[in-house]
């Protein structure tokens, strides 16, 4: 039987370390240790990860991987996101199976997030 591979820690980009660092403890309450100025490693996030700084990120539509994240009450989180700086890209739309919004946060990472109604 083969050994079946799964995710186990995602790293991203970030044009502004601190300011993906701020957007993402104050919406989402992740947790973060830093490993010199330009990397910090994220925890209560679902999956482990980190943030780099970098001069230059990429969106999905050229190509990038799309990190979504799930909310039960995506209208509260959007909320969240908002108001911690981060802007809405694509308005909140349906797909199969439920509904979601895409968002730049302040470091230039695009991310969704998607639940299966708008509550």
């Amino acid at each position: 039987m083969q050994e079946s591979i799964k995710l186990n820690y995602v790293e991203f980009a970030s044009l502004d370390l601190g300011l993906s660092k701020a957007f993402f403890e104050s919406a989402f309450g992740w947790r973060f240790t830093d490993y010199g100025s330009e990397y910090s490693a994220f925890s209560h996030a679902g999956v482990d990860g980190g943030i780099f700084k970098s001069e230059r990120v990429l969106k999905a539509e050229s190509g990038a991987p799309l990190l979504v994240l799930y909310a039960s009450n995506i209208s509260e989180v959007q909320h969240r996101v908002e108001n911690a700086g981060g802007t809405i890209t694509k308005p909140l739309f349906d797909f199969p199976g439920g509904c979601r919004f895409h968002f730049v946060e302040p470091g230039g990472n695009e991310l969704a997030v998607w639940s299966e109604s708008v509550k």
